[in-house]
């Protein structure tokens, strides 16, 4: 049985640091790119980020670069982001994704299903 759990969002002002996770089992994280999309109500999901298997690939979204860092844990089946700085437009309900490749997770997480998603965690950021 597959289960992604995001956890680690939650309320902060401005300026502020958050570390999100998200742990898996299930399936073999360690063959499958992953990344995080954030969504507001009423919106589209946003890619944030994708890390390659081997972390040898990492995207980010112009809006979050120099701020968020993406890592993942093989060993851990665990994928993280480092958000720092953090402003009130980063508000918004977190989700990790899996896809074959960072390619393939950014044509997805626009236009179509990506695999062993999680409910997601939500950030709130105050100003």
């Amino acid at each position: 049985q597959v289960r992604v759990e995001e956890t680690g969002g939650g309320l902060v002002q401005a300026g502020e640091s958050l570390r999100l996770s998200c742990r898996t089992s299930g399936f073999a994280f360690d063959d499958y790119a992953m990344g995080w999309f954030r969504q507001t109500p009423g919106n589209q999901r946003e890619g944030v980020a994708c890390l390659s298997w081997d972390s040898s690939t990492i995207n980010y979204a112009n809006s979050v670069k120099g701020r968020f860092t993406i890592s993942r844990d093989n060993a851990k089946n665990t994928l993280y982001l480092q958000m720092n700085a953090l402003k009130p437009e980063d508000t918004a309900m977190y989700t990790c994704a899996a896809a074959t490749s960072c390619n393939d997770w950014w044509q997805l997480v626009r236009h179509g299903r990506l695999n062993h998603q999680g409910q997601g965690t939500q950030v709130t950021v105050s100003s």
